[in-house]
């Protein structure tokens, strides 16, 4: 019996979430620069062939996943949480909490952050300030650790410096969540003690 217009539109829709799917973890693991059609098409088990089918190009795919994989939303809530009238104690241990809280319960999220810190990555001139020093989720978090100096909550050091550090821990967590299979995720209160003096951990 000949499937339905519907079931084919269903099969079609399913095959192509796959892909998205797919190819958004193995991005995130290789690049874009990194990842070859034939090695991605074999990775998702289909032919090259099929995949082209659903997407004209590499560029094509990758745009959609980034699209869907953007940091707007995370953004958004880090500029609402930024004008909060808290101290930066605060602030980081919320945004530590949540980042955690994200990273344990969607993989999508884990595949966000190893993709947007992949395509910084890949810039040119990466060497430079001007490649990941004007992301706007690094500025965001640069103004809560140049708060939390001042008020004497926050360690010493160059404020840029300790977004590297704080934002490549989570890329190093993200990526372990998705592509190991036993690993221990640090705690909310391990993420916030990258930036926060221990005096200010236990109150």
């Amino acid at each position: 019996m000949p499937k339905s217009p519907e079931r084919c539109q269903e099969i079609r829709e399913e095959a192509r979430s796959k892909i998205l799917h797919d190819s958004m973890l193995y991005f995130a693991k290789n690049g874009f620069a990194g990842t070859k059609i034939s090695d991605l098409a074999k990775h998702i088990g289909i032919g090259q062939g099929t995949l082209y089918v659903y997407f004209k190009s590499k560029e094509e795919l990758f745009n959609e996943i980034y699209a869907l994989t953007n940091y707007s939303e995370e953004i958004k809530e880090l500029k609402i949480l930024a004008h909060l009238p808290i101290s930066a104690k605060q602030k980081i241990r919320k945004l530590s909490k949540s980042i955690m809280t994200n990273l344990m319960e969607d993989e999508t999220y884990a595949a966000k952050v190893a993709l947007n810190t992949q395509m910084t990555l890949e810039k040119k001139g990466f060497a430079s300030d001007e490649t990941i020093y004007q992301s706007e989720l690094y500025g965001i978090t640069e103004k809560m650790i140049i708060q939390g100096q001042k008020e004497g909550s926050v360690v010493g050091g160059m404020p840029m410096k300790l977004v590297d550090y704080f934002w490549g821990v989570v890329y190093l967590y993200s990526l372990r969540k998705l592509f190991t299979t036993k690993y221990e995720l640090i705690s909310e209160e391990d993420l916030a003690r990258i930036l926060l003096k221990d005096e200010f951990m236990r109150v």
